[in-house]
């Protein structure tokens, strides 16, 4: 990994960018992908009103806690996803962080992995974070053993948390400290 010259966290084929007032219509598209929602929230997949939307994205894109990141192919430079640290808690040097590959065609191909890499060492490297979080829902195995290949350790879990489809499932909080970073 390395800094490039505009200042983009870069790795072999992805960068961690600024989220651009022009990726607002790319974003908005993806809130339109029931299977990107339901991976990512715990509410309903339904489409919300575009100014909705701009509203939501305007709000997050504030936040005096948080850095958002625009996940982009380097060798186009096209948005496939989206990487946050949020709700920094700067006494303990903690914090949550999500991320969701949007782009349909670009699922499954290791950009993720990828980008999670470049945001963790972010996270720990820049920001001087110990601990990052994650919840995900037990029903996204690829994202689950992403993140236990890249050293998270399961710590608990809420019991039937959501019901999606007729069925419960449970909803899994996973950590990972500093030095546990890069996993062995």
């Amino acid at each position: 990994m390395e800094m490039d010259h505009r200042g983009r966290l870069s790795g072999e084929r992805v960068e961690l960018t600024a989220i651009r007032d022009a990726d607002i219509e790319t974003l908005i598209s993806w809130d339109d992908d029931p299977e990107f929602l339901r991976n990512l929230h715990s509410g309903p997949a339904y489409p919300r009103p575009e100014s909705a939307q701009r509203e939501w994205w305007a709000e997050r894109l504030k936040a005096k806690d948080a850095y958002h990141f625009a996940i982009r192919l380097k060798d186009d430079g096209r948005l496939i996803g989206t990487f946050h640290i949020e709700e920094i808690e700067w006494p303990h040097r903690a914090a949550w962080f999500s991320i969701g590959i949007g782009a349909p065609d670009a699922r499954g191909k290791g950009y993720g992995r990828e980008a999670l890499a470049l945001g963790i060492d972010f996270a720990f490297n820049d920001l001087n974070l110990h601990r990052l979080s994650l919840t995900v829902f037990d029903y996204n195995q690829a994202a689950i053993r992403l993140y236990k290949r890249l050293g998270f350790t399961h710590e608990g879990t809420f019991r039937q948390y959501l019901q999606r489809d007729g069925r419960r499932h449970d909803m899994l909080l996973f950590g990972l400290l500093a030095d546990e970073w890069p996993p062995r």
